[in-house]
Order: structure tokens, then C-alpha cells, then sequence
């Protein structure tokens, strides 16, 4: 149960961008779709969790005073794999939101989870934090885009749903549709909380 409470409490407790507010930049930019979300999110998991692995494996001999720029560098290295392979396999969606992969680099969550977490705990803790981060911050994009998609183009993932009479709502694929969601999912996330730490 321990170790199960490490990825729950990044899925909704601390979730990364609804509770801690991190990474809104890539959450707004790459939510206007399905497809663009799930990529984002396959990107995301090949950094945040082996990164995650890396810095807690080389916690004990990484200097106090350079642990950032080593930090930056693991990250950098595995921005790198998932632009690859994102290019490879997925080239179409790729070029739409290639500069918010490149930008998983500096993505304030997986830094900071190697600051906060990896760098303190062990291997296979960090994994599991790392598997968290990644549910939540995918389950937001996805929640967000299918959302914004199917309103915004009448579509979900590409695939057109509603009829050709159907007038879209264009304001959804903009980005203040995505602070707006973003805004709504807080909100219940916050409720749910307060109601679940109410009946204690």
C-alpha cells in the first residue's frame, strides 16, 4: 500500500499541474488534441521516469553544488531518445508540437521531481514517483483535450464525430479555453479533497 500511495499521491493529492500549478505552458499548448495530448504524454513518461531512475541511482555520488546541471543533463539526454523517437514513429503530430517536446528539457515538473524526490529517495521509489507524475500529468492532457477537441472540431483524435452541420465552438482550441479546464479540474480536484479529508 506504501508503494501504491507514492503514485496516487502524484496522480491526485500532488498532482503536478492542477495542485502544484507546474508545467501549464505544455498543458495548454499541446491539449487541443487528442493525438497531440497522447504524444506529449508517451515524450513525457520516456523523460520523467528514467530520469527519475538515473538521478536516484547516482544521488550518493552526485556533488551537492553541481546537481542541477547534472540533473539538467540526464533529462537533456532523454529529451533527446523521445524526440527521436517521437520523429520516427509519430512524425506527423510530431511537427505540431515538436517545440513543447524539445521543451520537456526544462519542464519545471520533471526537474523538479528529480530536485525534490529522485535525489532523496530510492531507486525504485523514484520509478514509482516517476510512473505518477506521468499518470497525472497525462490524465489532465487527456481529460483537457478530449474535452477541447470535441467541442473546438467536433472530433476525437482525428476522427470526426459529429455531422457536418455541426458549428464548432472555436474559442476550445485556443488557449484560454485550456487555462479555463484547467480551472474546472482544479476546482473538483480541490472539492473532492476537502470533502475526503472532511469525512476523516
Amino acid at each position: 500500500m506504501k508503494k501504491l500511495k507514492i503514485i496516487w499521491d502524484a496522480i491526485i493529492p500532488n498532482n503536478p499541474v492542477l495542485i502544484i500549478s507546474i508545467g501549464l505552458c505544455s498543458t495548454i499548448a499541446v491539449s487541443n488534441s487528442v493525438q497531440s495530448a497522447l504524444l506529449m504524454t508517451f515524450a513525457f513518461a520516456l523523460v520523467q521516469i528514467p530520469s527519475n531512475v538515473i538521478v536516484s541511482s547516482i544521488r550518493k555520488i552526485t556533488p551537492n553544488e553541481i546537481r542541477v546541471p547534472i540533473f539538467v543533463t540526464v533529462i537533456a539526454a532523454f529529451t533527446t531518445i523521445a524526440a527521436l523517437i517521437s520523429e520516427a514513429y509519430f512524425n506527423a503530430i510530431y511537427q505540431i508540437i515538436k517545440l513543447y517536446i524539445l521543451l520537456v528539457v526544462v519542464n519545471c515538473i520533471i526537474i523538479g521531481r528529480a530536485e525534490a524526490y529522485a535525489y532523496h529517495n530510492g531507486i525504485f521509489d523514484s520509478f514509482l514517483d516517476g510512473v505518477g507524475n506521468t499518470i497525472g500529468y497525462g490524465l489532465v492532457l487527456l481529460a483537457i483535450a478530449i474535452v477541447r477537441e470535441f467541442i473546438g472540431k467536433g472530433s476525437l483524435a482525428g476522427i470526426q464525430l459529429m455531422p457536418d452541420s455541426y458549428q464548432p465552438m472555436l474559442l476550445m482550441v485556443l488557449p484560454p479555453a485550456g487555462f479555463i479546464m484547467i480551472g474546472i479540474l482544479t476546482g473538483a480536484i480541490e472539492t473532492y479533497l476537502r470533502n475526503k479529508e472532511g469525512k476523516r
